[in-house]
C-alpha cells in the first residue's frame, strides 16, 4: 500500500515542482522590462543579480506574480480575512458555490431526462441529439450577458441567472455520458430481459440504470467543473458584489494581478473539492450496489 501511494505521489510532486520552476522563470522574463524601466528612471546601473531578482519578485503589480506572492495573497484572503466580508475569498467562494450547486443539480436532472428520452425514442434521438451537440458550439461568453439581461428584464436577478448559465454548461456531459450508459448493456442482456417478459420500466430500472451509474458519476465530475466555470462567467457581466467572477473582474480593473491569481487558485481548489466529493459519493454508491472495492 505504501509503495503504491509513493508511486502515485512522486510523479505528481515532480510535475508540480516543474510547473513552479517554470512559473518562476516566466515571472522573471515577463516582469523584467518594467523593472529595467524602474532602474532607468532612478539612474541605477550594475544592479546585482540578487537585488534584481528580489525586486522582480516584490513588484506590487507584476505582469505575472511569483508563486510565493500568490500564496501570500491567498493566505491573507482566506485565513487572515473575515469570512463574512468581501475581502475574504471564502465569502466569494460561497456565493459562486451556491450558483454552481444549483446549476449543477438542474443540469444533471436535465441531462438524465434528455438521455432517457433519447434512448427510448428514436425520433428524439435523431432530432434532439444534433441540437444538443450544436448548442455547445455557441460561446458561453456570448450567451451569458444575454441571459442576464433578459432575465433581469422580467425581474430575475442574483442566483437564478448564474445557475441557468451553469446548467447550460453542465447538462451536456451528463446527456452524452448517460446516453452511452443507458446503451451500454449488451444485446444478450436485453434479450434475456425480453425472455423474462420484463416491461420497459423493469428493463430500465433493473438493467439500464445500474449499467449507467458509472457513466453518471464520470459525467458528473466533468459537469460540476463546467458548472463552476458557468457560475464564474455568469458573474462577470452582472457587476455582482460577490463571487469569484466579480473578484476576478475587480482585480482586472485595478491591475491587482495577485488578486486575480489568488481567485483562480480558489476556483481550482473549489473545483477539485467538488470532484473529490462526487468521487466519494461514487464509492459509497458502488459499495451499496455491491461493487468490489
Amino acid at each position: 500500500m505504501r509503495s503504491r501511494a509513493r508511486d502515485s505521489i512522486l510523479p505528481v510532486t515532480v510535475v508540480v515542482l516543474a510547473i513552479i520552476a517554470l512559473w518562476y522563470v516566466f515571472t522573471v522574463i515577463l516582469n523584467t522590462p518594467w523593472q529595467q524601466s524602474v532602474y532607468a528612471r532612478a539612474d541605477q546601473v550594475d544592479v546585482p543579480v540578487s537585488q534584481f531578482l528580489a525586486d522582480v519578485f516584490a513588484q506590487q503589480r507584476p505582469v505575472l506574480p511569483a508563486p510565493h506572492q500568490v500564496a501570500v495573497e491567498f493566505w491573507n484572503s482566506v485565513v487572515n480575512a473575515d469570512p463574512g466580508t468581501p475581502r475574504s475569498l471564502l465569502f466569494h467562494a460561497w456565493i459562486t458555490l451556491s450558483a454552481t450547486g444549483l446549476g449543477f443539480i438542474f443540469g444533471t436532472l436535465l441531462g438524465i431526462g434528455l438521455a432517457v428520452l433519447i434512448v427510448h425514442n428514436r425520433a428524439m434521438d435523431r432530432s434532439l441529439m444534433p441540437w444538443i451537440i450544436a448548442s455547445q458550439t455557441i460561446p458561453i461568453l456570448a450567451i451569458a450577458p444575454m441571459v442576464v439581461v433578459v432575465l433581469a428584464s422580467i425581474g430575475l436577478t442574483g442566483l437564478v441567472p448564474k445557475a441557468l448559465i451553469s446548467t447550460y454548461l453542465s447538462f451536456f456531459p451528463v446527456v452524452v455520458g448517460m446516453v452511452k450508459g443507458f446503451r451500454s448493456p449488451e444485446a444478450i442482456h436485453l434479450d434475456l430481459m425480453r425472455t423474462y417478459n420484463a416491461s420497459g420500466a423493469q428493463v430500465f430500472w433493473k438493467l439500464r440504470w445500474p449499467a449507467a451509474i458509472p457513466f453518471l458519476f464520470t459525467s458528473m465530475k466533468v459537469g460540476v467543473a463546467a458548472s463552476l466555470v458557468g457560475a464564474i462567467v455568469g458573474e462577470l457581466p452582472t457587476g455582482a458584489a460577490g463571487g469569484l467572477g466579480s473578484r476576478l473582474l475587480a482585480g482586472s480593473y485595478y491591475g491587482q494581478t495577485t488578486q486575480i491569481w489568488a481567485a483562480l487558485l480558489m476556483a481550482a481548489a473549489l473545483s477539485a473539492a467538488l470532484i473529490f466529493a462526487i468521487g466519494g459519493l461514487q464509492k459509497i454508491t458502488q459499495k451499496a450496489m455491491g461493487a468490489a472495492a
